[in-house]
């Protein structure tokens, strides 16, 4: 990978690791449907006019937008703006990448290797170690078994989302930001009618009339910077190296959104809670990286007897 390519690279980790703690800002002057709504509205006007929609059917476009984007953001908004801190969540959030290996042995019959089965065990471990942890320590705010199986949920959205996605780009050559612009129309409606129907009419016109800059810098944010043009760019990665090459710098993203939620927020992770985050951070590297390494080991092993 290029210099130039691994800065822009790095340029999209660092703008969906403080994804989160802007979606934490924005939560503190909208409510969590409503704010997700006119998040995705942003993200398909004024875009649609200028991208072609993907040549897919009907049917999978509408999977793919309730699932990545409707499922996985309703759950996620709801559980930060119920307390779930915005580091853990980003770190949390990465479940998804054991769910769509779950997800594709159980649909799409692809084989799950020993890494994939260790790192769904470890990571597991992690997890149960923050959910336990509010009740474990007074200090960790924010961590309830509620908050942490909201987040689980948007995670496996995103799961099945990304088991839409690879049915789509298997029967379909379709444009990255073609997909990523019409599927944002999708959810569009359902989060204005939970919006309605959970959080009040009321509400929403209150939170329009009394609308802050922060409000409308963090819609901004999660629009075009986080959606258009971090989405824009990592399709333009994946197009050009090979998916090992790129996919696990997805793995900084969590690192940089604990420390951004850190020094934005002051969120303060407890003893349990940081034990927790390093397991999870194991789980991932041992199903990211545990196959190449056993890989490479098992010829040197064959070679030494």
């Amino acid at each position: 990978m290029s210099l130039k390519d691994m800065l822009l690279a790095l340029c999209v980790v660092v703008a969906w690791g403080v994804n989160f703690v802007v979606i934490k800002l924005g939560l503190q002057g909208m409510p969590p449907f409503l704010l997700a709504g006119l998040r995705f509205a942003l993200v398909a006007f004024p875009a649609l006019l200028f991208v072609k929609r993907p040549a897919i059917p009907l049917r999978w476009l509408l999977l793919y937008g309730l699932t990545i984007s409707f499922g996985q953001f309703a759950f996620l908004f709801l559980a930060i703006r119920l307390g779930m801190p915005a580091g853990l969540a980003s770190l949390v959030l990465q479940a998804q990448a054991f769910f769509t290996l779950l997800l594709g042995a159980l649909l799409l019959a692809e084989r799950l290797r020993w890494n994939h089965i260790a790192g769904i065990a470890v990571a597991t471990l992690g997890m149960y170690l923050l959910a336990t942890a509010g009740m474990a320590d007074q200090t960790a705010g924010g961590i309830t078994l509620t908050t942490m199986m909201l987040t689980l949920a948007a995670a496996l959205s995103w799961g099945f989302g990304n088991i839409t996605n690879k049915v789509i780009l298997r029967n379909h050559r379709v444009p990255v930001m073609s997909l990523v612009v019409w599927s944002a129309l999708i959810p569009v409606v359902p989060f204005f009618a939970c919006s309605w129907w959970f959080e009040g009419s009321s509400t929403i016109v209150h939170s329009l009339q009394q609308i802050s800059l922060q409000t409308v810098l963090a819609l901004i944010y999660l629009a075009f910077i986080a959606t258009i043009v971090g989405y824009g760019i990592w399709g333009r990665l994946l197009s050009r190296y090979e998916t090992w090459r790129v996919a696990p710098l997805t793995l900084l993203v969590p690192v940089v959104g604990i420390i951004s939620a850190a020094v934005v927020l002051n969120e303060v992770l407890s003893a349990r809670e940081l034990t927790g985050a390093a397991v999870i951070v194991l789980g991932l590297l041992i199903n990211v990286f545990g196959g190449v390494l056993s890989q490479r080991l098992l010829p040197r092993a064959r070679f030494l007897s």
